[in-house]
């Protein structure tokens, strides 16, 4: 029996896929690392602005660019603070050491939350909407059209850190990290390719194929990512300091998804009421 046991582990271990160990710093310059994480931020912004841009010229989205310029600044600025405060308050964790008084901040350190980043940039684009008198929800849609591109970008470099691993697993296409001998879910990867290209593609689709109105693309989006995140938490290991939080499989990122997919219902909801407003009027 033992023997047996043995050889299906073996065999097990021969099926999963090893990971080809990143070196999650791509090089450095004296005491400055460039880090594949950060260029993923970097280039999620780019990528980002470009694309509105593009919508601007387009007429979908009704502002200047320069006015995009500016909103990109304050956008980066809502990421990083939404998603570090969003971190330390829901997922961090006092440890047995004595932690440095910049801590709440080392975002250099790891620990960012998507929920709090997107709490910070509703904000944000909430008074930068104000401030500009243009229209909230339109920045919203056209926002949610190209913010897939963000999330695939840095769900490849947490798999290049090595970091949000998946629950163990016997599927021949499961990874074995560094330091370890059986295989866990590749849930990064899961949810690269479901945030970023079929999120994408979905939007678009929905955009293209159904009547546009103020909100809508919003509020798919955010239902959307919900559903996603919920269902590849599954999949993911529980964050150690935390672990399962109800009912022994309920995680704080399937807490927070369901609490955002009724928000984005809510949007969904209240844009289309807007909508047969207007075919009222």
């Amino acid at each position: 029996m033992y023997a047996i046991v043995v050889t299906l582990m073996t065999n097990l271990l021969l099926a999963a896929i090893r990971y080809p160990e990143f070196d999650p710093v791509i090089f450095r310059l004296g005491p400055l690392a460039v880090r594949w994480y950060g260029l993923a931020y970097f280039l999620a912004f780019v990528l980002c602005y470009l694309a509105l841009e593009a919508l601007s010229k387009r007429r979908q989205l009704r502002l200047t660019k320069e006015q995009i310029s500016d909103l990109m600044i304050y956008l980066a600025a809502g990421v990083v603070i939404g998603g570090r405060a969003g971190w330390w308050l829901m997922y961090h964790r006092p440890s047995d050491q004595v932690e440095p008084w910049y801590e709440p901040v080392a975002i250099w350190s790891g620990g960012m939350s998507f929920h709090g980043g997107l709490i910070g940039v509703v904000l944000i684009l909430w008074f930068w909407s104000w401030r500009n008198r243009a229209s909230l929800l339109n920045i919203a849609d056209n926002l949610a059209l190209v913010t897939p591109v963000g999330l695939l970008l840095g769900r490849l470099a947490n798999f290049i850190n090595a970091e949000l691993v998946g629950r163990p697993t016997d599927l021949p296409w499961g990874v074995i990290f560094p330091g370890e001998e059986f295989a866990r879910h590749p849930s990064q990867l899961y949810e690269a390719l479901l945030e970023g290209p079929l999120l994408l593609v979905l939007l678009w689709g929905a955009r293209r194929f159904t009547r546009a109105y103020d909100g809508r693309t919003a509020g798919l989006f955010v239902i959307l990512y919900s559903l996603f995140r919920f269902t590849v938490e599954f999949t993911r290991q529980p964050d150690a300091q935390l672990g399962f939080i109800a009912m022994g499989w309920l995680t704080m990122g399937q807490l927070l998804s369901f609490i955002l997919m009724m928000g984005g219902v809510a949007l969904w909801a209240l844009a289309r009421r807007r909508l047969a407003e207007q075919d009222i009027l």
